[in-house]
């Protein structure tokens, strides 16, 4: 391996905490293989780039310009080709958020080489790049070395750790790509309505499937998720019946997520759903249906009536982050 480079997201001027656990991974493979290591950030002015030191990282490549100031899978992708062409790299790590699901795609069709998406776990021990990933709706992992002269990893978010702040400031490097590649142009970008957590970026995640009942039921999951300072997620089910909209929607269909505590209230847990949250860290899962599929696959089940027993959860645990 001769370098790696990190592609750091960010939204709203901050870096997204996906790409933050990126890092931490790029810092410990860049130490496994003694290698140089590199961030690049797209869009972003030269102090904001320099903070980045705080990540660990001594040198980041910042492309800037009138292309790169709003996401272009194309513009990214010929930045991070040329940030990792000055590094000398052959090794690139991203996210797997939306947009690192589609910068991975292209630049490994960009630069040949072999990408291994969605990985969550890395082989340490391994004298190799040895990744596993889930394979066919999380009913296996497959473990997979990469030999390819490139390689691209796409990283789920939430389940690697991040590391703490460095106090550190980054050399950086201004590049200004000139093989972008541009067929499409970004004219606008409309902000989603705020005040909504994302669910690929909550470490704690309440859902409701089809024994919610109907869009009321909803408010049951919402109060509990607030209480807890998490996002509100959604079975298909629930949500092709109209009662959340997609955006809430996670399985197999819908957003990929690795919270730390998943509660699944009235969920059955098809296995398009467990694909979509199978790597969370602990699972919850209250369901009348004792032989409910989820209820197999979680840490805690409950046999019992949601609407009982939501509220007197979310009352009880109300009284415990007081204390």
């Amino acid at each position: 391996m001769a370098g790696i480079i990190v592609w750091i997201e960010t939204a709203n001027g901050e870096v997204r905490k996906a790409s933050r656990e990126a890092a931490a991974v790029g810092l410990k493979l860049a130490e496994k293989f003694q290698v140089p290591l590199a961030a690049v950030v797209c869009g972003a002015d030269a102090a904001s780039a320099a903070k980045l030191g705080r990540l660990g990282f001594a040198k980041v490549f910042s492309a800037d310009g009138d292309a790169l100031r709003a996401y272009s899978s194309e513009a990214f992708c010929g930045a991070v080709a040329e940030a990792g062409k000055r590094l000398g790299a052959d090794l690139y790590v991203v996210s797997a958020t939306a947009l690192g699901r589609d910068l991975s795609a292209r630049l490994a069709a960009r630069l040949g080489a072999a990408l291994a998406t969605d990985v969550t776990e890395v082989q340490w021990d391994s004298p190799a790049l040895t990744v596993v990933r889930p394979v066919y709706s999380s009913k296996l992992l497959a473990v997979t070395e990469l030999c390819a002269p490139v390689k691209v990893l796409s990283l789920r978010p939430n389940v690697f750790p991040a590391e703490a702040e460095r106090e550190q400031t980054a050399e950086v490097v201004a590049i200004t790509p000139e093989d972008l590649r541009i067929r499409a142009q970004v004219l606008k970008a409309i902000q989603a309505a705020q005040g909504v957590m994302d669910v690929t970026e909550a470490e704690v995640i309440v859902s409701g499937g089809r024994g919610v009942g109907g869009p009321e039921g909803f408010k049951l999951i919402e109060d509990l998720a607030k209480t807890l300072r998490g996002a509100v997620g959604a079975s298909r089910a629930a949500v092709d019946a109209g009662w959340i909209p997609y955006k809430h929607q996670v399985g197999q269909t819908g957003k990929v997520v690795s919270p730390v505590l998943y509660i699944a209230c009235g969920i059955s847990g098809a296995i398009q759903h467990f694909a979509g949250m199978g790597s969370s860290k602990f699972i919850i899962a209250i369901n009348k249906d004792k032989d409910a599929p989820i209820m197999e696959k979680a840490d805690f089940a409950m046999v019992a009536d949601l609407f009982k027993v939501v509220p007197i959860l979310k009352e009880e645990l109300a009284k415990a982050l007081k204390k």
